[in-house]
């Protein structure tokens, strides 16, 4: 069942149940708009221990559509501040924001409208990656990336940090993960350079610099997480064995979780899908790293949730709770280890 009072680098956690950050490409500019008030007021009143804002863009050609949101600038801290603002009135929990540069995987229409298509025209921008390699057939090459570029984006994350922090964010989480830029680099599907941000001895070198920038700049009492590939899914992709090897590099340079996916570095590989998919491997990983494990995964229905409790140290929910709010409260299970709004306790009593 889900635990109390979890403390994570100083961060107190009511419970350990997380709701997963999901897209919601309805941005104006890059800031939040009303939509995001409505949906992100939603999943905090669902009684989660914490929430995770959806992948941020840490810069304008790292964005997957026109509609993302962004934290790269001034108006973007603002906006975000007040967004934060409203949200911890409503309930105090952590707020964690997921920070992404979305490579090869720019420049693309809203996926729901069209999914899986690159933007064309006036509205598309030149991606780029750490090899000129596409997605996939009907999307474009990117460029490959110089180190100027690579150094220039390590920049960018750390930048996008400092104004997390400075937004009110209670952490960062670093999206390594579906297939954007730092999967790429990560994935012998997309990486292959021969210099030092390829894939040879001393690969994951842009993750490093990433966390160690972030971790130099990192306030007391605020987090530094990653999403991160546990499989591509592939016969020449990302191994289980290679993702621990990364989440130990990470956890010397300061990581304090990391939250497993997989696939997503191609539009279609071999991963199967069943309630708590990725909990197997999730746990593997967990008994073999140093580092606290979460996973998401259609864990959506109580025998999952209670099953992943006892493998994991977080769970990460999401598309269940957009369905059905009070999952985790009506159910006498949980209820009491949740925060119930008052005004609704007898209603779900």
């Amino acid at each position: 069942m889900p635990r109390h009072k979890i403390k994570i680098n100083g961060v107190k956690f009511y419970n350990n149940i997380v709701v997963s950050p999901m897209c919601q490409y309805s941005s104006q500019n890059g800031c939040p708009t009303e939509w995001h008030y409505h949906h992100l007021r939603n999943l905090i009143e669902t009684g989660a221990g914490s929430l995770i804002i959806e992948s941020t863009a840490v810069s304008k050609i790292g964005r997957i559509t026109n509609n993302d949101m962004c934290l790269y600038n001034i108006r973007h801290l603002n906006a975000h501040s007040k967004l934060i603002k409203y949200l911890k009135k409503i309930r105090n929990i952590p707020i964690i924001i997921q920070l992404s540069h979305s490579g090869r995987k720019g420049s693309a229409e809203i996926p729901f409208y069209k999914k899986n298509i690159p933007l064309k025209g006036k509205h598309a921008w030149k991606t780029f990656g750490p090899s000129n390699i596409s997605r996939d057939a009907n999307w474009p090459k990117p460029l490959e990336m110089k180190i100027s570029d690579i150094k220039k984006v390590i920049k960018q994350f750390e930048y996008s940090s400092c104004l997390a922090f400075k937004a009110g964010y209670d952490g960062v989480e670093i999206h390594m993960a579906h297939g954007y830029l730092l999967h790429q680099f990560c994935s012998p599907i997309s990486n292959k350079r021969s210099d030092v941000y390829g894939l040879n001895d001393s690969k994951y070198e842009v993750h490093k610099k990433i966390i160690r920038s972030i971790k130099n700049i990192l306030p007391k009492k605020k987090l530094i997480g990653a999403r991160v590939t546990g499989d591509d899914h592939l016969p020449k992709g990302i191994k289980t064995k290679d993702c621990i090897n990364l989440l130990d590099i990470l956890k010397k340079e300061g990581l304090n979780y990391a939250c497993i996916s997989s696939g997503g570095i191609i539009p279609k590989t071999n991963m199967e899908f069943c309630p708590g998919y990725r909990l197997k491997m999730s746990n593997y990983i967990k008994k073999n790293s140093k580092v606290l494990i979460r996973t998401s995964g259609l864990i959506n229905n109580h025998k999952i949730l209670k099953k992943a409790d006892k493998l994991l140290d977080l769970i990460a929910i999401g598309r269940k709770l957009v369905n059905d709010k009070y999952f985790l409260i009506k159910d006498k299970k949980y209820k009491n280890l949740v925060v119930t709004p008052k005004q609704y306790k007898y209603c779900i009593d």
